[in-house]
């Protein structure tokens, strides 16, 4: 390989990359592989992103420098002949009411101009420019609902729970408490109205001035009188106690949720309003005028609602119509036969990832990770930039073996146009299709950080160190098992949610079941969804619901897409439901690994148990860095503190106090075998296995972790550092920590993202242990190797979308292999399809 041709690395330190030195061929696909922390990232995002940043923001004015994300300078000696780089990572972004499928792929920008330019207006309406067709701007958004399409609703029923009730009794529950409520109360007696009647038998205009009006009259209050007194007060025209001003339940509700500070308030505020589709522009979020405008006979806001496939059909079909012979506007037809092309060539590209399913109003905020770094993905190909590194994480993540051909052939495009691809990947498809291979390890942590092998895949044959060679390499055949057999069954009757329709299924118990299905094909709407609701209902299991803080994010998941069907049997053989999800354990840098799975309360009470602290009378809250008396005063606990620069993003540094160990001197005098507070939060879950041995209760925490793949994580680690993936098995591990119990229903979705193979077996050895115990595992999977290693498969498809949503075969793995309809029975066991 001559050095014009390849990137050289000299010296690189970033996390536990130990001085690696590396070429790495330009103009290739180039896989970085190695089982989960063992570096990977740390070289392609850490190193060679990082420093390919660094040396572009050089070229970059400071004010520009500070609206770009930046990522820290990395700790590497020298790298040459490195190109530009730009990074498709798996982060989902802010979640905003407004960023759409159509946003981020900006084919929306395009359709706005097709409708102002070539639009079918109504006679007499002027032309509209193009900002009239968003909902983000003031010329487009619908003026009730300011074009989130979305309206806060209060109805009577929720205001008045108990009509039986007086008003003196309470029976507007929407109104404040307390004080607040007993004011209102009085403001009413002094206008005359009856509050000791029930409120089912108050005139309708009257429970309707009261709940709705928008009048705040301002009346004379009597504090503590009676009807009778305040009448004879006001008629004698005596002093009040106070001026009060009225204000309707409704006004007050909706006013408080938008001014209180108090998440409380916010809370019970929001309990009284419902959440219903604007009637002004049926939830299309656009001005009337601009919706007048059509084009092919649909408005903006229905031809965003079409899949990307009908949309496809429709667009063909204005493309290939002749021009009319004696058209008025002639060049009407020439303008949107151009802007129709672009707008194909973009839906194209999403289309060939297998993304035409996707709808353009779609939210970006329920789309997987997967989903949406295909979406970006298909952009940059449409960018069609040469000469740039291109560095991917997991590609590959929430796609279905089939799909992923498709994602291939993207890759290809990309580097045939000159550019150089790096990708860090599990998946042996991938692997497999790479020009080169990077294999970082051998093991995760402290046990990584070292190059195995760099070349061509073939080389990894001979290499006994790589994890990675002895799954690339096997014979599919030969992981297959003996399926257990169901115990029982779990009996679904019409089932119908997103792209299920009236879907009667048996779901088995007492075995390790995976759901395969091409992506959009219904799996999670039938797991995740269905399924969680059905049976957290029947065991009275509300699932846990965060109340979001702004309006725009609670108009977004409020409105969720309403489930039908029910259970017919089986319920009796389930006692619990575990949801294990991929939400992130915690949303600031102080809920960490520790905290999240209780084992920091035994390591607390270690430090407290010290001869020197009980000296001076510590207990375990001292070495919480959450409390006040043991941690660092200055960065109060948070181990870092935030830096303003004036041209420049605010830059988080350790903190110069307590040198980002968090806690304060007097903390760190104590010390449990030889290490402080800090230290032990330091250590990586492996390191700690052997420190914590004689601990049970922390060496039941840490193997648990082990366990799952996890054993490179610190026990500190913030939670804003960790993937979906490793979220998902924290939870799954303190799951496994606790005592195990049968008649359990587990249910994940996706447990393997992020997961090198090996690790993928040590999972699956801990969802077998489960269901050993009597439990049942049901799991939303794409990797072959866990559907080949289940005791039942259920294939939902056969497509995406419209073309999804049926069960197409369904039995223990070798069954469904011989499907000839199933999309994923090529690839259960592959050797016996060659």
């Amino acid at each position: 390989m001559g050095r014009e041709n390849c990137i050289q690395v000299r010296g690189a330190r970033v996390h536990n990359l130990k001085d690696v030195d590396i070429d790495v061929p330009r103009n290739a696909l180039v896989v970085f592989t190695g089982i989960s922390g063992s570096g990977k990232s740390s070289l392609a995002f850490g190193t060679l992103f990082a420093e390919s940043q660094r040396r572009f923001l050089d070229s970059v004015s400071p004010y520009a420098r500070r609206l770009i994300d930046q990522v820290g300078e990395p700790d590497v000696d020298s790298i040459e002949g490195l190109p530009p780089a730009v990074a498709l990572q798996q982060q989902r972004g802010a979640p905003s009411a407004r960023s759409s499928v159509g946003s981020v792929t900006t084919i929306s920008n395009g359709l706005r101009m097709l409708y102002s330019r070539a639009g079918e207006y109504p006679k007499g309406q002027g032309i509209l420019y193009a900002d009239a067709f968003s909902p983000n701007t003031p010329d487009g958004a619908c003026p009730r609902c300011h074009g989130i399409g979305r309206v806060f609703d209060v109805t009577e029923d929720l205001l008045v729970p108990d009509k039986a009730k007086t008003i003196r009794e309470g029976a507007i529950a929407g109104w404040p408490p307390a004080w607040g409520g007993q004011n209102l109360r009085d403001i009413l007696i002094s206008l005359g109205y009856d509050i000791d009647t029930p409120w089912q038998d108050l005139p309708q205009a009257t429970r309707d001035w009261i709940l709705f009006t928008d009048d705040a009259p301002e009346v004379p209050v009597y504090a503590r009188m009676t009807p009778q007194e305040t009448r004879r007060a006001r008629a004698e025209n005596r002093s009040p106690t106070y001026m009060g001003t009225f204000t309707s339940a409704r006004n007050y509700v909706l006013q408080s949720f938008t001014t209180t500070q108090s998440a409380r308030t916010k809370k019970r505020v929001s309990q009284f309003m419902d959440i219903s589709v604007c009637p002004e522009c049926d939830g299309k979020k656009l001005k009337r005028e601009s919706l007048s405008v059509t084009f092919e006979g649909l408005d903006i806001g229905q031809i965003s609602r079409l899949t990307l496939n009908d949309l496809a059909t429709l667009l063909q079909n204005a493309a290939d119509r002749e021009p009319v012979a004696n058209d008025m506007n002639p060049e009407k037809g020439i303008v949107a036969q151009r802007i129709t092309l672009d707008i194909m060539a973009r839906v194209a590209a999403l289309t060939r990832l297998g993304l035409g399913y996707l709808s353009l109003e779609r939210n970006t905020v329920s789309l997987s990770p997967g989903e949406l770094q295909r979406l970006r993905l298909a952009t940059q190909i449409r960018s069609q930039l040469f000469g740039v590194v291109y560095v991917l994480d997991e590609p590959s993540a929430g796609l279905h073996p089939a799909d992923t051909q498709a994602l291939l052939g993207a890759l290809d495009e990309l580097k045939g146009a000159g550019n150089s691809l790096f990708v860090v990947e599990h998946d042996v498809s991938v692997i497999k299709h790479a020009d080169w291979i990077v294999d970082i390890g051998p093991g995760a942590g402290t046990h990584g950080g070292s190059v195995v092998y760099t070349g061509p895949v073939d080389g990894l044959r001979a290499i006994d160190a790589s994890a990675t060679a002895r799954h690339l390499f096997a014979d599919a055949r030969a992981e297959g098992r003996t399926p257990r057999e169901p115990q029982s069954w779990l009996r679904l009757a019409g089932v119908t949610r997103n792209n299920l329709n009236d879907l009667d299924i048996d779901l088995p118990l007492g075995v390790l079941t995976t759901v395969t299905g091409v992506s959009g094909s219904g799996k999670s709407s039938l797991v995740s969804q269905a399924l969680v609701e059905f049976v957290g209902d029947a065991l009275g299991q509300k699932p846990a619901v965060e109340a979001s803080e702004n309006e725009p994010e609670l108009l977004e998941q409020e409105m969720d897409t309403p489930t039908g069907g029910h259970i017919v049997d089986g319920m009796q053989h389930i006692q619990r439901l575990v949801v294990v999800d991929q939400k992130p354990i915690g949303r600031t840098p102080r809920s960490n690994l520790a905290t999240y799975t209780g084992l920091f309360d035994h390591v607390r009470k270690l430090f407290a148990a010290t001869d020197k602290a009980r000296a001076r009378r510590y207990d375990a809250g001292r070495f919480s860095f959450n409390v006040a008396k043991g941690r660092c005063p200055n960065c109060e606990g948070a181990g870092f503190v935030s830096v303003e620069l004036l041209f420049l993003p605010s830059v988080y540094a350790p903190c110069p106090v307590c040198r980002g160990q968090r806690y304060n001197d007097e903390t760190l005098e104590i010390r449990y075998r030889d290490k402080t507070i800090a230290e032990v939060l330091d250590l990586t879950v492996e390191g700690a296995h052997d420190f914590f041995a004689d601990a049970p209760a922390i060496a039941r925490a840490i193997s648990a972790l082990r366990e799952v793949g996890l054993g490179y994580l610190r026990l500190g680690q913030p939670a804003t550092e960790l993937s979906g993936g490793e979220a998902q098995r924290i939870k799954l591990a303190t799951e496994l920590q606790r005592a195990q119990r049968s008649d359990t229903l587990y249910v994940l979705d996706e447990p393997t993202t992020g997961l090198h193979p090996a690790d993928v077996t040590l999972l699956l050895a801990q969802l077998d242990r489960l269901v050993a115990a009597g439990n049942s595992v049901i799991m939303v999977e794409h990797n072959m190797l866990v559907a080949r290693q289940s005791d039942w498969i259920v294939d939902i498809g056969p497509g995406a979308g419209g073309e999804g949503g049926k069960v197409v075969a369904e039995g223990p793995p070798a069954q469904v292999a011989q499907s000839s309809t199933s999309k994923t029975a090529p690839f259960l066991f592959p050797a016996a399809h060659v």
